[in-house]
């Protein structure tokens, strides 16, 4: 049997619920701008708010073939990536026919679909220098190498990335066409890529203009005659001299020339990371590119990613360790050859090779020797790290490229008679659940009623953070999400009231009842949201798109349920215990429950068992 609580003060669990109904509040308040319009409303899906969609199309590959199944599939889970951010964003990327790719995001997003169509170009760079990322407010500065001006790089163990080290494959050197000299990798890195056209060399200058203007010449000036990385620590007057940089947009970081990226500690990682993609893909010139923690000062492109044969990720025999092989054709294999041993013999201490995809360093492995054949990238992976920079690599080798269609605007109406659809449903769910409840439950109905309330405001508040925070869009299927989660919601008031019901029938005051129903309840309730939890994020992860956006709102309603649970519904049962009216059949809705303990007799004991005369 249920032991009954210790008395417990409702007062205290009331209390928490407010403070955490303020600080929400206050979030969602202070945390927008504009009218009280913008700082309260949701972030909407596209079958909601309407949106913009585009179309992807596919060039062929060389000698007029088509891509493959395979090739647009792997470009389409790219793309996905770029535009769904955390994955919670409610965009749409499909394949449709043999070679185009359909990107539908909500709301006004001409701006975010210019770049996504851009084919991620893969890169080997030599690392000419590296320095630590010092974020928005530099503090520290690298120890400059006397060559390079760059920190020396960190030691195999520390690196993010296990630091890889590049080697030949064990007894598998691949065969190799004829080899041209490094010139002529440079050539063809060369010919890979476009030269700008005037008007492009042009509108560059034009734009350096403007910047040299924003910053100052005195800062622009100062900054092009440095040679190795600023350290603000040992010159305060330079810290002030640079502030302008910290202030720049992503297409004015990738505007700069690479000795100011680099140099200028202002010039985070954050920032060179959300430059326009293929802001660095031009093979001959320099560029600078992190990895988390690092910033890279990268040679010219000497091999690319049309280079790569197959990328592809296993254990290693000897060593039982994550690895990922990397084979190159025949072309490609004498410029990575040549490019092993330039690192390798360049008199540094650092011999690194920079693996560069769009604007990020995705890894950089040591040169361990010249390697003739395919490579090894050994490290401490995981497999799910083996497996990313496998694709990261396979991906590169793909030469698709796409050109993208007039962006197209998905009408608002259709998505307005959704939402009106939305909120209707929803209101007559809740109608339904309340009516039936205060026709059941009377008095009871009340704190289903008030539990529903809170549950509510609570669950609105949280969408408008996460919109917010992490880019939550709230769809239709977002709102199929909250009102199933009534369901839930009303189930675990069903299984507490229906406990106090039999603690009451059992003999018991309702007073005493409240806290032993709860006991006995309280497994039961959380064990039901446990489960509903389990499939919400089951379905979550294994799901794409609207099914996506479901699962994650009726996670977010049922935790939020647990906790108006925790903190309302069972300290308000305490404080109507206490009253009057809750003692009543008429008022409290325990009806012929209490009746009943009223009408039957009271059963003797040994100690009121009447004396014998």
């Amino acid at each position: 049997m249920a032991q009954p609580q210790a008395p417990m003060r409702p007062s205290r669990q009331l209390a928490v619920l407010a403070a955490i109904f303020i600080v929400l509040a206050a979030l969602v308040w202070f945390g927008g701008s504009g009218g009280w319009r913008n700082r309260l409303e949701p972030k909407l899906g596209l079958d909601l708010i309407g949106g913009t969609t585009v179309t992807l199309q596919a060039q062929n590959l060389e000698g007029g073939q088509k891509p493959t199944k395979d090739q647009m599939e792997t470009a389409r889970s790219i793309i996905d990536q770029r535009v769904n951010g955390l994955g919670v964003a409610e965009a749409e990327v499909v394949v449709e026919g043999d070679n185009n790719i359909v990107v539908s995001l909500p709301g006004k997003s001409d701006d975010r679909l210019k770049q996504i169509g851009q084919t991620a170009e893969l890169r080997f760079r030599m690392v000419l220098g590296s320095t630590g990322d010092t974020g928005a407010t530099p503090s520290a500065s690298a120890t400059p190498s006397a060559s390079t001006g760059a920190s020396t790089p960190p030691s195999t163990a520390a690196s993010a990335t296990g630091q890889p080290s590049a080697s030949t494959s064990a007894g598998q050197p691949s065969a190799t066409s004829a080899a041209p000299s490094a010139s002529g990798s440079q050539s063809a890195a060369a010919a890979a890529s476009a030269k700008p056209s005037e008007s492009v060399a042009a509108d560059l200058a034009t734009r350096r203009t403007a910047l040299q203007n924003k910053v100052g010449q005195a800062a622009w000036a100062a900054a092009l005659a440095e040679q190795a990385p600023v350290d603000f620590t040992k010159d305060q007057g330079k810290a002030a001299l640079y502030t302008p940089f910290k202030n720049l947009t992503p297409q004015e970081v990738a505007d700069l020339p690479a000795s100011i990226q680099y140099n200028i500690p202002y010039i985070t990682c954050d920032m060179l990371k959300n430059r326009p993609v293929g802001s660095i893909s031009k093979a001959t010139e320099p560029a600078v590119a992190c990895e988390p923690g690092t910033k890279y000062q990268l040679d010219v492109a000497k091999v690319l990613g049309t280079d790569v044969k197959s990328a592809n990720s296993g254990i290693d025999s000897q060593n039982g360790k994550w690895t990922v092989n990397l084979s190159f054709n025949g072309t490609g294999q004498n410029a990575w050859t040549d490019l092993t041993r330039v690192a390798y013999n360049n008199g540094q201490d650092s011999k690194q090779v920079a693996v560069v995809l769009d604007n990020v360093v995705v890894s950089a492995p040591v040169i361990q020797n010249v390697i003739p054949g395919d490579a090894t990238i050994s490290g401490t992976f995981t497999k799910s790290e083996a497996q990313l920079l496998a694709s990261q690599l396979q991906y590169g080798a793909l030469p698709l490229s796409f050109t993208s269609q007039d962006a197209q605007s998905i009408s608002a109406t259709l998505g307005s008679s959704h939402l009106e659809a939305g909120l209707l449903a929803a209101g007559i769910g809740m109608l339904l659940v309340v009516l039936y409840s205060f026709f059941y439950y009377r008095l009871l109905g009340a704190v289903i009623m008030l539990s529903l309330v809170l549950s509510g405001v609570l669950v609105y508040m949280s969408i408008v953070l996460l919109g917010r925070s992490v880019g939550f869009t709230l769809s239709l299927a977002g709102f199929a999400g909250f009102i199933v989660s009534l369901g839930v919601a009303a189930d675990s008031f069903v299984i507490y009231f229906e406990r106090l019901k039999d603690e009451i029938h059992e003999g018991r005051s309702p007073r005493s009842a409240v806290p032993r129903a709860w006991v006995r309840a309280r497994r039961t309730i959380i064990s039901a949201n446990t489960i509903t939890l389990m499939a919400a994020a089951i379905l979550y992860f294994v799901s794409i798109g609207s099914v996506k956006g479901f699962a994650f709102a009726l996670g977010v309603a049922t935790i939020l349920d647990l906790l108006v649970v925790f903190l309302f519904r069972h300290p308000i049962m305490t404080l109507f215990a206490r009253s009057k009216a809750f003692l009543s059949p008429r008022v409290s809705g325990l009806g012929r429950v209490l009746e009943g303990t009223r009408t039957e007799p009271v059963p003797t004991t040994r100690r009121n068992r009447p004396k014998e005369a």
